[in-house]
């Protein structure tokens, strides 16, 4: 079974202060570089990256990987606009579901990810299927295609929290390590958490 994986890259990182925090150094490569090499190094193919916010430098900090990237140009509307542009960057080929990445979680594995997809092709490519560590559900998430309609409809910035209650009857958790699979990037204080980490 085909499964893309897409990056959210888009963001403004207003957390951050002035720096965009998909593009700080995380141990010699930038945060949204150390999600690529996981997505490349799992089975997830296409990988593509959607871009918005200094996307010039978002796709620079990419040169050299194998992945494709999407632009949204109204990523300022929220990450339901980035979910909308992978999506519809994915039309034209043929996948049985698309991994949503953060682009900023860089601790989640290829492992993970491809326990994810392993998950995916046991319920026949049905399974909404989410990572899990003591009770909680994490990133990334893996749709499947006949969700994407529903995800190419959402709005505002809540991601697809609403198509995960709609369609709980579809979640399957997959046990995963709390250390990737919550602890995304949003202030300095959590940049200086990554790095202890990586």
């Amino acid at each position: 079974m085909t499964v893309a994986a897409l990056i959210l890259a888009a963001g403004r990182s207003s957390r951050m202060g002035d720096a965009n925090k998909l593009l700080a150094d995380l141990n010699g490569a930038p945060i949204v570089a150390r999600v690529a090499e996981a997505a490349l190094a799992s089975r997830a193919r296409p990988v593509v990256a959607v871009t918005g916010h200094e996307a010039a430098k978002v796709r620079a900090a990419l040169a050299g990987f194998a992945i494709e990237v999407a632009h949204n140009p109204d990523y300022a509307l929220g990450m339901s606009t980035s979910l909308k542009a992978g999506i519809a960057a994915l039309r034209a080929k043929s996948v049985a579901g698309a991994l949503v990445l953060l682009g900023d979680m860089p601790r989640v594995t290829a492992a993970t990810i491809d326990a994810l997809i392993a998950a995916f092709e046991q319920s026949g490519g049905r399974a909404i299927c989410v990572p899990e560590a003591g009770g909680q559900r994490g990133n990334p998430v893996l749709w499947p295609h006949d969700l994407f309609g529903g995800m190419s409809a959402l709005s505002g910035d809540k991601g697809a929290r609403d198509l995960l209650a709609r369609y709980a009857d579809r979640i399957v958790r997959v046990p995963a390590s709390s250390a990737e699979i919550f602890a995304d990037v949003d202030t300095p204080d959590d940049l200086a958490r990554a790095r202890d980490g990586l």
